[in-house]
């Protein structure tokens, strides 16, 4: 699992984090087709990404750059941040880029706004009411 800033998500972000265009551009799981084959998952799906500290749900899409098979790609934000690992190994910023995930089917389970997982990390968010 790889991340980083994207394209998508800088314009996005301009016009603010909890609007739809950021959504759509950071709740997103870039991955080489074979992989998406091979997990027997579609374009546009919901998967829960999973790494040794969280998890998320992200939907799949195709892979804007080049991704070699086994290597999956989230934008920078709070969706990825969810299962970044803290580790800093010595340079004072995450391990961004290069920690293992699994991806499955979400099963009926939601992408969740960025309000809504800012808030659930620091025990603030109450459910939809």
């Amino acid at each position: 699992m790889i991340t980083q800033r994207s394209i998508e998500e800088g314009v996005a972000m301009e016009k603010g984090k909890t609007t739809p265009e950021y959504f759509e551009a950071c709740s997103i799981i870039e991955m080489h087709d074979d992989d998406v084959r091979t997990l027997g998952l579609v374009p546009n799906q919901l998967v829960k990404v999973t790494s040794e500290c969280g998890t998320v749900i992200v939907k799949v899409v195709k892979g804007r750059q080049s991704l070699y098979p086994g290597l999956a790609f989230i934008p920078q934000g709070v969706w990825a941040n969810q299962i970044v690992p803290p580790r800093t190994q010595a340079t004072g910023e995450p391990q961004y880029s290069g920690f293992p995930v699994t991806v499955e089917p979400a099963n009926g389970e939601r992408r969740k706004s960025a309000l809504e997982l800012v808030q659930g990390a620091v025990g603030m968010w109450r459910g939809d009411q």
